[in-house]
């Protein structure tokens, strides 16, 4: 029997009331931070915002329905005091906690939760998270611009949202407390348009006081929010057009509390090297997996032996070093904190002569050439080279093919590429759900022309199987559910699609005055840091 690393997050079926998370007793009300990017911001638009920069602040600003508990992947209710699930799974009645008011001094009702939903779905809203509600009764009709709004969310009172689904779907708990679900005001998107990214109004801890563009945002606390004692902090400034390097020299210097880009790669072993700098370097594993693709429908991938030949060529401990050992090696294609994942799953073995044994029993002795595509940005350029070197020894010549991120992306989408390797734009799991590592990078779907499934790898049967796994939304199916989707990705494995390389760790640094648990500064779902419950000690 596999080892699955079994989440509680998955085994809610109904949820009772919930108090909101207990305030830190250590925490100091009040305070002042300074967080610093390189680039700007595009939007605070929840259904428009999609980059791990902007989660957190989007978080702050704005509520769901569901959300997690701080620093965890354990889901819990949000806005939505209690729900309740039917029998057959197919609707999920939310009671909403009373008194929330949104930002302008209006309180939130049932009303807003429809219109929210409504707007992300809507086709003019252009959102890249609108496929997330396809489970929702009615959503193929609003996205295609044939209905306005989605049969399946019915207003019972202003307390009270149902919310009907088309098939049963385990993973519809997660997606109402994504950012594409956060509740918006209907009177404040029709006031700024387009420009509502920029004019944010939600129900959230923090409020944005302040935006000069390219220069800096000021977050303020919500004395109003509904969980009492939080948010912790007065405010919080956002300072853009901050170089990585910069930002830790002001970080060193006590100017920054905390630099958002994290530790610059070229100044990670300095700051290790020193016990002071070190102590306040924070470690966290996130929901990422770095592989190579090979694409299935081309030669010489197309043969299932040279895929697994390519798993045992990589020296994965060695790649894991070049990039000073930010990362663990990984050998499936979830990562190891991901419920679902294999935890006694050995992957394949390093092993040259095994692999070159495969490629002969391929009918390639003599090797085969290929191409290898990589996004241009350091360090991947040197990891490609390394798994070229690695695809040597047991004889594909494969050429570097180092472009912009865009072009790699395309060539994937458009099924060019006989590999890539992921690096910069490897998989980051929207939500902390086994089922988000498949359909969009390993499913069928994701192999149609412009998918991010850049192994054209599609398996009718593991797809019928990943709804069979999605379709079970009962609490006694929950280890069942895991399990399901353990055997799915050990039937990947075995089909090789990927050659998974490792599972990056996320570093960042904390000013002395910074408090709070670790874990908010690597918040596996508010990416990359939980502004709700951090504080300064002085």
């Amino acid at each position: 029997m596999k080892k699955l690393m079994i989440s509680t997050a998955l085994s809610l079926a109904l949820a009772l009331p919930a108090a909101a998370q207990d305030p830190d007793p250590n925490a100091r009300p009040g305070g002042d931070i300074i967080i610093t990017y390189k680039d700007d911001v595009a939007t605070l638009d929840p259904a428009i915002g999609y980059d791990w920069q902007n989660w957190s602040m989007i978080k702050s600003v704005f509520d769901g329905l569901m959300d997690y508990e701080p620093g965890t992947t354990t889901l819990r209710p949000g806005l939505a005091e209690s729900y309740e699930m039917s029998e057959d799974g197919l609707t999920y009645t939310f009671h909403l906690r009373p008194g929330v008011k949104f930002h302008n001094g209006r309180e939130m009702v049932a009303e807003d939760v429809k219109y929210s939903l409504d707007r992300v779905t809507d086709p003019e809203t252009q959102s890249p998270g609108a496929g997330f509600f396809g489970s929702i009764k009615g959503y193929d009709e609003a996205a295609s611009g044939a209905a306005k709004g989605l049969s399946g969310v019915t207003v019972i009172d202003p307390a009270t949202v149902q919310i009907e689904l088309s098939r049963p779907d385990a993973t519809f708990l997660h997606i109402m407390a994504l950012n594409f679900s956060y509740v918006v005001p209907k009177e404040a998107v029709e006031e700024f348009g387009a420009d509502f990214g920029k004019h944010p109004v939600g129900t959230g801890a923090y409020s944005l006081g302040e935006w000069s563009i390219g220069q800096k945002l000021v977050f303020r606390k919500n004395p109003d929010y509904w969980i009492a004692g939080i948010p912790y902090l007065d405010s919080i400034t956002v300072e853009i057009g901050q170089e990585p390097v910069v930002a830790l020299l002001r970080l060193q210097n006590g100017e920054v509390d905390v630099p958002g880009d994290g530790i610059p790669p070229a100044k990670f072993q300095e700051v290790m090297s020193d016990p002071e700098q070190a102590a306040r370097v924070v470690e966290g594993g996130q929901l990422h997996t770095g592989y190579v693709t090979m694409n299935v429908t081309t030669p010489p991938f197309d043969k299932p032996e040279v895929r697994r030949a390519v798993n045992m060529a990589l020296n994965k401990d060695r790649i894991v070093q070049m990039i000073n050992n930010r990362a663990v090696p990984a050998n499936q294609p979830l990562p190891p904190s991901m419920p679902g994942y294999t935890a006694d799953y050995a992957g394949y073995a390093f092993d040259v002569e095994a692999a070159k044994k495969l490629m002969a029993d391929a009918g390639l002795a003599d090797g085969v050439e290929t191409e290898l595509y990589v996004m241009n940005t350091d360090p991947n350029p040197r990891i490609a080279q390394a798994i070229q070197q690695d695809l040597s020894q047991i004889g594909i010549r494969a050429e570097i093919r180092a472009l912009a991120q865009a072009n790699v992306i395309e060539a994937g989408g458009n099924g060019s590429a006989p590999m890539i390797w992921s690096g910069g734009m490897a998989w980051i799991a929207d939500f902390p759900d086994p089922s988000n590592f498949y359909g969009p990078i390993l499913g069928c779907a994701g192999a149609e022309p412009g998918g991010w499934n850049w192994a054209k790898y599609c398996n009718a049967d593991l797809d019928a199987a990943a709804t069979a796994a999605d379709g079970m939304v009962a609490a006694d199916q929950a280890d069942a559910r895991l399990s399901a989707w353990s055997d799915i990705y050990m039937k990947v494995m075995e089909d090789a699609p990927w050659a998974p390389v490792f599972n990056e760790q996320r570093f960042t640094m904390k000013s002395p005055r910074m408090g709070g648990a670790d874990a908010l500064y690597v918040d596996p779902v508010s990416i990359p840091i939980n502004y709700d419950y951090v504080y300064v000690s002085e």
